[in-house]
């Protein structure tokens, strides 16, 4: 049977875009790179923006990255999108997610674990936990404070300690329609026992039994 393809969005800035493309070869997905020029995503089931500093987050992380032809391919792409870190940014400033990502309320980068809990299990991205689960990710992030646009919010992971200031501890949120994952904390740091856990594989793992 044929893999599943995922493509990996390659912005000026982008610097998680190998260890992302390493974490979906894991579990089984067919990979390549997308220039973010591309426009033609039809056929990809899955398509990632990673975490980094797109454009070098100048005006603010994710809105230059937001006008790209890439991004504009997304309105129209049938497949599903995970934004991590600055790829959930991203989503944000272009209105793929609600809401957005604003200046951690200590003013400071923070790079360090975090625990997590799963708050629903019932997403494409999810579906290999439980609820109520808890988990260790990594986050490394100065606008990290999610505010919502409104109060239906799709709530996927909560911090158990707030480190950012977030509205209700959101960590990582998906649309309405599940189809559209945005998370700070990065899986693909969290994919094998030599990174210090595992538990972000499972992320991954989730797309892939979704897609079966």
């Amino acid at each position: 049977m044929r893999k599943p393809k995922a493509g990996v969005v390659v912005f000026p800035g982008s610097n998680c875009d190998r260890d992302t493309l390493w974490a979906l070869e894991k579990v089984g997905f067919e990979t390549s790179f997308i220039w973010y020029r591309e426009r033609d995503l039809s056929h990809y089931q899955l398509v990632v923006l990673p975490g980094g500093f797109s454009y070098g987050d100048y005006l603010r992380p994710g809105a230059l990255a937001s006008h790209s032809p890439v991004v504009k391919a997304l309105s129209e792409f049938k497949g599903y999108i995970i934004g991590i870190c600055n790829g959930f940014q991203i989503l944000t400033e272009a209105h793929l997610l609600p809401g957005a990502l604003t200046k951690n309320l200590s003013g400071r980068f923070i790079c360090q674990w975090e625990d997590l809990v799963v708050e629903d299990n019932d997403t494409p991205f999810t579906n290999a936990f439980s609820k109520g689960d808890f988990v260790r990710m990594p986050i490394a992030h100065s606008d990290g404070r999610y505010i919502p646009s409104n109060e239906n919010v799709r709530v996927v992971f909560s911090y158990l300690d707030n480190p950012n200031g977030s509205w209700q501890d959101v960590a990582a949120i998906v649309s309405q329609d599940g189809r559209v994952f945005g998370t700070m904390p990065h899986p693909e740091r969290a994919s094998d026992p030599l990174l210090g856990g595992t538990d972000g594989l499972k992320v991954f793992l989730s797309v892939m039994k979704a897609l079966k």
